[in-house]
């Protein structure tokens, strides 16, 4: 406890001093102003600031060892709102120290050339004249726009503007009776996160409804922490059925990993509470274990393992062990929340066709065009979304349904993948 107490005075300290650089920044932008417009700027700036921080104080000490749904959820929102205030804050307090450090530069270079002259020069004495830097500050609140309404729009909108990702993937070595076999993935679905917006989610599985999967695989992180997280939407999430069966791994949010237990058992039971629960609704779950699917006498390997990411992620995973008994299928099919798994372990060293993970959800922000694909979590993530291949071996890496942390998604929408399997 005391160690998140320090973060939060450490986090409230930067907020605070953005706020009095950006807070410098705009009262230089409205020097010439009239005093009634300075004045009621420097109140509404800094009531909105304060109340803010102070909110911040406020949730933390009523939320101090709770993390029910309703808390997590209210959280959430209270960082979207401090990323939708201080991210454009700090763009526009970035371009006025810019501006601050360019005039005093002009001014050290001033000061030098009238000592190796030996005159001295005086300042331009016209108060009217803008600066040359000035325009920078000007720029600093344009650009500040920017952040601030992506912000926004990826909490009011973007969060629930799904996207199916088609994917047709041909392999020489597939079973016949497998052509065109269609699966669907979906992955981090983090359900506390949705407390509140279960006609969204609703909708979203219409989508998942209509593609008519034969199979359909969750990849993991069905929670944010806790079991109890499903309250309320077992028969939502039991609505999904498929033939040929759905399954389901674990992610690294669904240990419990990111919570303070009182003991390691209510930790232990809370993993057991939520693989009961996902089976109840209808999930196979596939714990460090394979199942062979069968069709017209010909089969198929599903393996699934548990957490396996890089440090400081946790390596529950054992693949050796989840492949022990499909050694001899035809095709292979894995199932690893962390696409690192792929780097570290399968490719180049196992003889599975296709894998298929999660856990990155493409940082929830980033740019991906025609020719664009960009986003900051490419620089943990060498594969962080999307489909990628090497030596015949395939990894897909789903963006994600839900959220965690910043309740939104810019650039990068939710994501459900249907992938069909060809031969040829």
């Amino acid at each position: 406890m005391k160690k998140i107490f320090i973060v939060m005075i450490a986090i409230l300290i930067i907020l605070l001093l953005i706020d009095l650089v950006a807070y410098k920044a705009m009262m230089h932008l409205l020097h010439q102003s009239a005093p009634f417009t300075r004045n009621l700027s420097k109140w509404m700036y800094w009531g909105i600031s304060l109340f803010f921080l102070a909110l911040i104080v406020s949730v933390f000490l009523s939320s101090a060892g709770q993390r029910d749904p309703k808390t997590t959820s209210r959280i959430f929102l209270l960082a979207g709102i401090l990323l939708a205030l201080y991210i454009p804050k700090l763009f526009f307090a970035v371009f006025h120290l810019t501006e601050d450090i360019g005039k005093l530069a002009a001014l050290g270079i001033h000061k030098l050339s009238a000592l190796v002259t030996g005159t001295e020069t005086s300042p331009d004495p016209s108060a009217e004249k803008i600066s040359r830097f000035k325009f920078l500050t000007q720029a600093g609140l344009v650009l500040a726009a920017i952040p601030f309404l992506s912000i926004i729009w990826g909490m009011v909108w973007g969060r629930f503007r799904f996207r199916i990702s088609h994917q047709k993937l041909a392999f020489p070595h597939l079973p016949e009776a497998f052509h065109g076999l269609k699966i669907v993935q979906i992955s981090d679905i983090h359900i506390g996160s949705f407390y509140g917006h279960e006609k969204k989610i609703k909708e979203a599985f219409e989508l998942i409804r209509a593609l008519e999967a034969d199979i359909i695989v969750f990849t993991g992180d069905m929670v944010n922490d806790l079991a109890e997280e499903l309250n309320g939407w077992e028969e939502i999430l039991a609505s999904l059925q498929a033939p040929m069966g759905k399954y389901s791994i674990l992610g690294n949010h669904d240990y419990g990993d990111y919570f303070r237990w009182d003991s390691e058992q209510d930790k232990r039971n809370n993993l057991q509470e939520l693989i009961r629960r996902q089976e109840a609704m209808g999930f196979r779950m596939l714990l460090n274990e394979a199942v062979k699917i069968e069709k017209n006498g010909s089969t198929l390997a599903l393996i699934g393992v548990e957490n396996w990411g890089k440090p400081p992620f946790a390596q529950y995973g054992d693949f050796r062990k989840a492949h022990e008994n499909v050694k001899d299928a035809p095709f292979k099919i894995l199932l690893s929340h962390d696409p690192t798994h792929w780097d570290a372990e399968i490719l180049g060293k196992t003889n599975v066709d296709l894998t298929l993970s999660g856990h990155t959800h493409g940082m929830q922000f980033g740019i991906e065009t025609r020719n664009i694909k960009w986003s900051p979590v490419q620089w943990k993530y060498p594969h962080w979304a999307g489909l990628y291949s090497e030596n015949k071996q395939y990894l897909y890496v789903n963006r994600g349904f839900g959220y965690i942390g910043y309740p939104g998604r810019v650039g990068m929408p939710p994501e459900i993948t249907i992938i069909e399997l060809l031969k040829g």
